[in-house]
């Protein structure tokens, strides 16, 4: 029995950058531990796994050490296979049936759009010992859900922060993004993300935390639309629009490599 198996990286024009995932064309239901299994295999920050559902996909993410409510780059590589396979067309919308609820998206060549929730942050503490962990001097601390927002004076600050990742991880949480206004021309804001909570020390490119990043930023510089950087060592670029309740992610997608799964 063989399932189709796709590396996709995603948020990013170029091969080797951005956010990679891997993305499984399942044949038939398969349970939780097989699913985590493969994610451990794979060894990347998400594996998704699509099923076919009479109108759309099931979608599920899994990180090597858990399942995961919520995923922008592994549903954007996602979105990218169907329509590069041909298994939608190219003037069909992508629906996910997903622990967050229904997500769609809609390719606009180059760009793949996603449609996912608006999340709020608030004001908030932060746990003792995370900002130190960090190395980095807070000039906002906010919540979103499980997460910590950490705002930083400047473009540098973000860029140039080291964590202590043996530190973090003796802290409750389950993610931080640290991020600031951006110097770079072109970027309204960059950020970095850190979740070694379960199992990725830094990712990439993560689409789920501009779901808050989206609102905090489009409310501070009064915007609609922004351009953001992901400034992890690979990068990734990410074009947000505010829809009310919802926020559109755009980004673009390339297939490193497709095999078959064979377990």
């Amino acid at each position: 029995m063989k399932m189709n198996l796709f590396q996709v990286d995603a948020f990013t024009g170029n091969p080797f950058s951005g956010n990679p995932a891997a993305v499984c064309l399942l044949d038939a239901v398969r349970n939780d531990r097989w699913m985590q299994q493969v994610a451990r295999e794979m060894n990347l920050s998400e594996t998704a796994f699509l099923l076919p559902q009479d109108d759309g996909f099931s979608l599920r993410w899994f990180t090597p050490m858990t399942e995961v409510d919520l995923c922008g780059h592994a549903t954007l590589a996602s979105a990218h296979v169907l329509w590069e396979t041909g298994l939608l067309a190219a003037d069909e919308s992508a629906r996910f049936y997903t622990r967050s609820g229904l997500l769609t998206a809609v390719t606009h060549p180059p760009f793949i759009e996603l449609n996912f929730p608006a999340l709020s942050q608030t004001p908030a503490d932060a746990p003792p010992g995370l900002i130190a962990a960090l190395g980095v001097t807070a000039v906002y601390v906010g919540q979103c859900g499980a997460k910590y927002l950490i705002e930083v004076a400047d473009e540098a600050s973000v860029r140039q922060l080291q964590p202590d990742f043996a530190a973090l991880r003796q802290l409750p949480g389950r993610g931080v993004v640290v991020t600031s206004a951006a110097a770079t021309p072109g970027y309204d804001f960059v950020s970095r993300y850190f979740a070694p909570w379960v199992g990725i020390d830094e990712d990439p490119v993560t689409g789920s935390i501009h779901c808050c990043l989206g609102p905090f930023w489009g409310a501070r510089l009064g915007k609609e639309t922004l351009t953001a950087y992901q400034a992890s060592t690979r990068g990734g670029v990410l074009q947000i629009r505010m829809d009310g309740e919802r926020v559109r992610l755009g980004g673009t997608a390339v297939t490193v490599f497709r095999g078959s799964l064979t377990v």
